[in-house]
């Protein structure tokens, strides 16, 4: 706890932390300071000067209350507080200066300029500018820097506050960008004119207070007041960052973050942003049959009716269902009781087969119990089988945080080499590794173990799981106030499943089962709800029900296809990995015929109702959320995090057996392409050219 001060602003008395900047102590007195330079998240520059504020007793000039600590105020001389002043003439004469200077080779391209009624520049010259220009010179002109597929340059506009250049090497962890020159010519550039190599290069945009660095796929598309803006949450992977969509019509034109302090802070990824254009290509609008070896369009009564004929028709065991990565919790709650009520056992939401939700574990077994704040807490970290900058960059970010803040963190991988934008000791590749791996938490007060799908999705996974369990158990990794076993999930609708039992039931396949079988003829009626995470072939002969909103691979093969509704068309929840449920809302409604997944298979349900004993007991999304968490209580707790109550039993984790020797292969090789909605994005398909086109930095680089 740090210490405390009583100093004055304006006039009035504040008690206030010594360890913070005069700006902040200002706005904690309720007075506004404004700034260019100077972010929350971002070490201190004062380059700006536009934060200059007067401070009595001081030096008599305006000081920079970014760069200055209210630890370093003198009292008075009879020792009362020290006084600060936002509003007076000195202040209001230095602000104004400063901005002259600041727009003296500014373009004033407002108009025409996409940060235009967003921009910090053009709010504080209107708040605390001066009315009239005095400058009569040539201005000066600055060449465009190329810096990738998502970001529009136009350097010109920039102010040298240096934000760019500080998030990416403090935050995104790459040192692409630099100010080179001094003086007029100091211009901001990337090294060797290349594409920056993050992939959080959109939080840019948002941390520039000018118009230099705006959205490239967004150029010249609309005015911020325009636009529908609708508070979400992201299903791109499993931290379920909060995200605010922005529409026109049934038209995405833009994504950007919201702040959660606990789960994204205020940045994310470049998937999760510039994602939008996929949600309107390849998309199944109709309903679709298959007639003849090829797909027709159809009505929705012949295609339900087909649907029901053959799940009517066909006994209980020879029927599966498998649910894909980006489904809501509600739709994934009706499918489970339409196949209960039909008697089916074979049904699995593990896509990648890892082997989560057996056994007697809990649901702790399954989470990332620390929290993803958690990680600036712990003194030792262990990765296994995961890169966390392509499989959750934002995480990644905050383990790079940690790294950053705490100089005593040890941070140790077994798996491939990676360039994970911090320091780590790279402690082998395989489970042959892992005992000797597991002694860098020897002697930690907080040790986290962060295991990824990487380990478990292979044919030894339960094996892994076992193995890094006792493990974890051996080195007390969970303990009374601390619980540092973690799963790190790649998939949005992962632990909704499995907190709804969206595993076998007694008897039943998983999901290579479900593969096995189909292609052996054991099964005839495969129900897809928006899996496309495997090679359609491999379900053989049966007779495929997709249900999904892409044309991709579970469409491909498909006997019938039901169009449903992408994770912004519908009001859905999500839970991510840490066990956060969280409540996604409807951007706009789907395409042409589509619908929302559950309200397919409750209209479904309707024409099952002689098998069913009666059709779904819900008709609206209120009952059925009901239902959902009568089911599965936690999914009722809107935004609750970890707590580090739930029961973990580490000695149920995993099934002792044979451990392959093989090395750990990281669950997404491609970062752009990990989901339908991305392989049909033109924005993806371009960053993944550009980034495979640029030699990274080698991974051995960032292994102590």
């Amino acid at each position: 706890m740090s210490d405390t001060r009583v100093i004055k602003v304006n006039g009035e008395e504040v008690e206030v932390p010594t360890d913070l900047t005069l700006l902040q102590a200002c706005e904690i007195a309720g007075e506004e300071i404004p700034r260019f330079c100077y972010h929350e998240r971002l070490s201190v520059a004062g380059n700006c000067r536009m934060c200059l504020i007067e401070v009595k007793g001081g030096p008599p000039k305006p000081v920079a209350s970014c760069a200055q600590n209210v630890r370093d105020l003198r009292p008075g001389p009879d020792g009362s507080p020290p006084e600060l002043f936002t509003n007076t003439p000195m202040v209001k004469k230095a602000r104004e200066g400063v901005m002259e200077f600041l727009l003296i080779n500014h373009p004033l391209d407002c108009p025409i300029c996409d940060q235009g009624g967003e921009c910090d520049l053009q709010d504080q010259a209107m708040a605390y500018g001066r009315d009239g220009s005095r400058y009569t010179e040539n201005k000066r002109a600055v060449e465009e820097k190329y810096m990738g597929p998502l970001i529009k340059t136009i350097m010109t506009r920039c102010i040298q506050c240096t934000r760019c250049v500080r998030f990416a090497t403090e935050v995104a962890g790459v040192d692409d960008l630099g100010l080179v020159n001094r003086g007029e010519n100091a211009e901001i550039t990337t090294y060797l004119e290349k594409a920056v190599q993050s992939e959080l290069t959109g939080n840019l945009i948002d941390i520039c207070p000018v118009g230099a660095l705006t959205s490239r796929p967004y150029a010249f598309n609309a005015r911020p007041w325009e636009l529908k803006k609708t508070q979400t949450i992201d299903a791109m992977d499993a931290m379920g960052a909060n995200i605010r969509v922005d529409s026109r019509g049934r038209e995405i034109l833009r994504i950007l973050p919201r702040l959660h302090e606990d789960v994204n802070e205020e940045w994310i990824s470049d998937k999760t942003r510039f994602i939008w254009d996929g949600l309107k290509r390849q998309r199944l609008d109709k309903p679709f049959v298959r007639e003849n070896g090829k797909l027709r369009p159809a009505r929705w009564d012949e295609a339900l009716g087909l649907v029901a004929e053959k799940l009517g028709a066909t006994p209980a065991d020879r029927i599966g269902a498998l649910v894909g990565d980006l489904v809501s919790a509600e739709s994934m709650k009706a499918l489970k009781d339409l196949m209960a009520g039909l008697g089916v056992k074979h049904i699995d939401c593990r896509q990648d087969g890892a082997p989560l939700g057996e056994g007697g574990a809990g649901r702790a077994g399954y989470l990332f119990n620390s929290g993803f704040a958690g990680v600036e807490a712990a003194d030792a970290i262990l990765l296994v089988g995961t890169n966390p900058r392509a499989e959750a960059p934002v995480l990644n970010a905050r383990i790079r945080k940690a790294w950053i803040g705490n100089l005593g963190l040890k941070i140790g991988l077994v798996g491939e080499a990676a360039d994970l934008t911090y320091g780590y000791e790279h402690l082998g590749a395989g489970p042959g590794d892992l005992i000797s791996a597991f002694e860098m938490l020897d002697g930690a007060e907080r040790p986290m173990v962060i295991l990824g799908m990487g380990a478990l999705a292979r044919a030894d996974g339960r094996a892994v799981l076992k193995a890094v369990a006792s493990l974890a158990a051996s080195r007390n990794v969970v303990r009374e106030g601390w619980n540092g076993f973690n799963v790190l999930h790649t998939a949005a609708a992962r632990v909704a499943g499995l907190d709804l039992g969206l595993v076998p039931g007694e008897g039943g396949l998983d999901f290579a089962g479900i593969l096995k079988a189909a292609r052996d003829r054991d099964l005839d009626v495969i129900y897809n709800l928006g899996a496309d995470e495997f090679e359609g072939r491999d379900l053989g002969g049966a007779f495929v029900i997709y249900q999904g909103h892409h044309g991709d691979a579970g469409a491909r093969t498909a006997d019938v296809i039901l169009p449903g509704a992408a994770y912004t068309e519908q009001n859905g929840v999500y839970v991510n990995a840490e066990g956060r449920a969280q409540i996604a809302s409807r951007a706009y409604f789907p395409f042409g015929d589509a619908r929302e997944d559950w309200a397919i298979i409750r209209a479904l349900s309707d024409r099952l109702a002689s098998k069913l004993v009666g059709p779904l007991p819900y008709d609206d999304l209120f009952a059925l959320r009901q239902a959902m968490i009568a089911d599965a209580p936690s999914l009722g707790r809107v935004d609750e995090g970890p707590t580090g109550e739930e029961p973990l039993d580490l000695g149920a984790l995993g099934v002792e057996g044979p451990l392959d020797g093989a090395a750990f292969r990281y669950a997404v090789d491609n970062f752009w392409f990990t989901n339908p909605i991305a392989r049909a994005s033109e924005t993806m398909a371009e960053c993944a050219r550009a980034m495979a086109g640029v030699e990274k930095v080698a991974a051995e680089e960032s292994v102590r």
